[in-house]
């Protein structure tokens, strides 16, 4: 099965993160869209139909059969199962929203309509931390289903039903408290959780990601390989690779790739009139009002924040962003931001991209030519 992620023009609703990679490669839950395929159809190819400057680092592989999907839509089984059945030139939808296509080409025809019980679709940014309690328990279920969690040790304290934590081989936690009573902990594979955390689930963490000494972190929290995170965190997701390894709070947030938050970092989460928010879209290229009371922060991949750094309600910070303002930053920081002032000076690309890859060197990566001309795309024009 030849399966082919698709944007469908969702590129820019999901930016900061989509600037830098395909809808199909977020993460929600314990994945990345395209690894949870991967997961319930291991023979399968997946590969992404995205942005042509995207596609260097994430190609599309195309046969005479393919499997088109939403790639804002995040399967379950019963959505895997009707993905199989389907038949060459026939599409899949629930209640007018498109989930699938079979054939050469993406020409959506000759439709099914189901109900799909439990499906998650992601319309907009805010989505990803909103709704990452439903997907991680989804995926927590499915993974954890006739496997065997690794022993939790003695020194830990466990609230709630055991069969809502699974910790890895490899993986270490000691002298922790670990509440499984509002959601699963999910621990991977060379995971670490330090001494004096403290978790209330849902919680998930990738291979090799850390939470450092008495992190406090409250449900619905994702962690992408690699990630370190300190202080306090509340319903906030980590793409990968990114750091938060002090004190501080950040909440209701998505933080991308190769992402560093100083120390003492402080993100507000809500107005202090109790209102709904207004927050940066890359559509409108403006600012736009949600019915959301709860936002934070949402941060493009390989952006930086000083110490002491003070982020208001539902800022929005671009691709290589560099914050040492001494004052609170504007609500949307532009790419390449040099300082996040109001009409900051623009961080040099060599140095930018220097500085990208001496952060990913630490992790044995390094800056790739797709990488390149991702970076030079999104440079700001004269």
């Amino acid at each position: 099965m030849n399966i082919i992620l698709h944007d469908l023009s969702n590129h820019l609703t999901f930016a900061p993160l989509t600037l830098t990679r395909p809808v199909g490669n977020l993460r929600i839950g314990m994945w990345t869209n395209d690894e949870r395929w991967q997961f319930y159809l291991p023979e399968a190819s997946v590969s992404f139909k995205t942005e042509d400057y995207l596609s260097d680092k994430f190609p599309m592989k195309q046969s005479k059969d393919n499997i088109w999907i939403n790639s804002a839509v995040i399967p379950n089984a019963e959505l895997v199962e009707l993905v199989q059945k389907l038949e060459v030139n026939q599409s899949l939808y629930m209640q007018g929203v498109f989930l699938a296509h079979r054939g050469e080409f993406f020409e959506p025809k000759n439709s099914v309509s189901k109900t799909i019980e439990d499906l998650v679709v992601l319309e907009n940014r805010w989505d990803l931390f909103q709704k990452n309690d439903i997907a991680l328990a989804a995926d927590y279920k499915a993974y954890t289903e006739g496997k065997e969690s690794a022993q939790l040790s003695t020194t830990n304290t466990l609230i709630g039903d055991a069969s809502q934590l699974f910790i890895e081989e490899g993986a270490t936690v000691e002298c922790a408290i670990l509440n499984v009573k509002s959601g699963p902990i999910y621990i991977g594979k060379n995971a670490e959780i330090m001494e004096g955390s403290v978790v209330r689930g849902g919680l998930a963490m990738a291979e090799s990601s850390a939470l450092k000494l008495s992190t406090k972190v409250y449900g619905a929290t994702s962690l992408g390989p690699h990630c370190k995170v300190g202080g306090e965190v509340n319903n906030v997701i980590f793409q990968a690779y990114s750091n938060k390894g002090h004190d501080g709070f950040l909440g209701n947030s998505v933080i991308g790739e190769w992402c560093n938050l100083g120390a003492d970092t402080n993100c507000s989460n809500l107005k202090n009139n109790y209102g709904n928010v207004k927050t940066f879209s890359y559509l409108s290229e403006g600012m736009e009002q949600t019915e959301l009371m709860f936002m934070g922060v949402s941060m493009g991949d390989h952006s930086k924040t000083s110490i002491n750094t003070m982020l208001n309600t539902a800022t929005v910070i671009g691709v290589c962003a560099n914050i040492f303002t001494s004052g609170f930053p504007p609500k949307y920081v532009p790419n390449f931001s040099w300082g996040g002032e109001e009409n900051s000076s623009v961080y040099d690309l060599d140095r930018a991209i220097d500085a990208g890859n001496q952060m990913m060197i630490r992790r044995k990566k390094k800056i790739t030519e797709g990488d390149l001309k991702i970076l030079n795309y999104l440079f700001p024009k004269k």
